[in-house]
């Protein structure tokens, strides 16, 4: 075989089929005119790759509807690989396995004791994605990727998992390269917030946003922030941080040795036992949204002035970063405008007049869901391309071994 120059027809051709396939992955399904808009090249140029993926199987084409006008709708090949997303959260471990055409397969979600440690938990997670992987009569050697979330932050270049109050026995552990060595897959990580992010933005709430930050409120308060279509993570890999924003110098002292942090107004721990005279101390916050959505008038201020306290952090993203929408995950965002409006309320009063007018305020679409399906698509944004348009998989190719 020649070898591919840089300028070569050869090279600028191979740089355009991974452009649409790329296009069509983080998409799921385009059609062949929003691959044109996606990618920058002619309509022509679209057509002509199109065709060329649709011969050599790696992408499928259906007749559809744009506009009133007829198209056709570009996907993956069903058969082009599988991914696998898990999530660890606070009391729960979630699985599901997906295609590359953004089909989930099969998903599942079991209790997780909270104190268990990280080997615990993944002898856990890799039980549970070889039972989903057998269920589903898929072969392991279809696995291009797992997508791994923790609720805690991650050192971008070791994988080491830092400090966090949520699962204090994984901390200094290295989750990725445990993983992949019991499944013989590579595996990418990420925190629970930048994951939720990601799933709003592929399946949810986020999508057509190429600008905005999900807030996910729980144990304790995160931001996953998207810019230019991406997560940003930041060079240590903490960007997003925002229940450590001081909002009170003299406020309650933070697990983070500060005083004020928003966390220590709206995160569940503190939150909740405001309500625990008047409801008991078995209250969760999915029962505080039921009453509060019932009426009951101390879960409605509760909430409100959550809401309030988190619009003031969302404020100060807007003059900062100036978002298109902000995502509400977590169970919080079940109260609806209880909460959104409090949090539209405070953006308006503090943040930029030009940057609070353009900004969106919507509960996330995905619920409890947003961090598993995260990982799926935290697979599909760092995949490469080349390996979809060879013709085979590799013989010794490792998937589950």
């Amino acid at each position: 075989m020649g070898v591919e120059t840089p300028g070569s027809q050869s090279s600028l051709h191979r740089a355009n089929l991974e452009r649409v396939v790329r296009a069509v992955r983080m998409a799921g399904s385009l059609t062949q005119a929003e691959i044109a808009r996606t990618t920058g090249l002619s309509a022509a140029t679209v057509s002509n790759i199109v065709r060329e993926l649709k011969d050599s199987g790696t992408v499928e084409v259906t007749p559809t509807s744009s506009g009133g006008r007829r198209a056709r709708s570009v996907s993956l090949s069903g058969d082009s690989g599988i991914v696998v997303g898990v999530d660890f959260g606070h009391t729960h471990l979630r699985v599901a396995v997906g295609n590359l055409a953004h089909r989930v397969l099969a998903e599942e979600a079991e209790p997780l004791d909270v104190d268990a440690s990280a080997e615990q938990g993944l002898d856990r997670a890799e039980q549970l994605v070889r039972r989903l992987i057998a269920a589903a009569g898929i072969s392991p050697r279809k696995i291009v990727g797992v997508g791994l979330g923790v609720p805690g932050p991650i050192d971008v270049e070791s994988g080491v998992l830092g400090s966090t109050a949520i699962l204090p026995g994984w901390v200094g552990t290295n989750p990725r390269e445990n993983l992949a060595a019991r499944l013989g897959v590579p595996v990418h990580v990420d925190n629970d917030a930048n994951l939720g992010a990601l799933g709003e933005l592929v399946w949810g709430a986020g999508r057509g946003a190429t600008d905005l930050a999900y807030i996910k409120v729980a144990s304790g308060v995160g931001a996953g922030l998207v810019i230019n279509g991406r997560i940003y993570r930041g060079p240590g890999g903490t960007a997003g941080e925002i229940g450590h924003i001081t909002l009170d110098e003299s406020g309650p002292v933070c697990r983070c040795g500060n005083r004020g942090c928003l966390e220590t107004f709206a995160a569940a721990r503190h939150v909740l036992p405001l309500l625990h005279s008047a409801h008991g101390t078995d209250l969760t916050v999915v029962r505080m949204v039921e009453l509060a959505r019932a009426g009951d008038p101390g879960c409605r201020r509760v909430i409100g002035d959550v809401g309030r306290h988190i619009g003031s952090a969302v404020a100060s993203l807007c003059n900062l970063l100036n978002p298109s929408r902000v995502v509400l995950g977590g169970e919080l965002a079940e109260a609806g405008e209880l909460v959104l409006g409090p949090i539209r309320e405070s953006v308006s009063r503090y943040a930029i007049p030009s940057a609070a007018r353009q900004l969106e305020v919507v509960p996330g679409a995905l619920g409890g869901r947003s961090e598993v399906l995260g990982a799926l698509a935290l697979v599909l944004s760092e995949m490469g391309d080349s390996s979809l348009l060879e013709e085979t998989r590799p013989a010794d190719a490792p998937a589950l071994a």
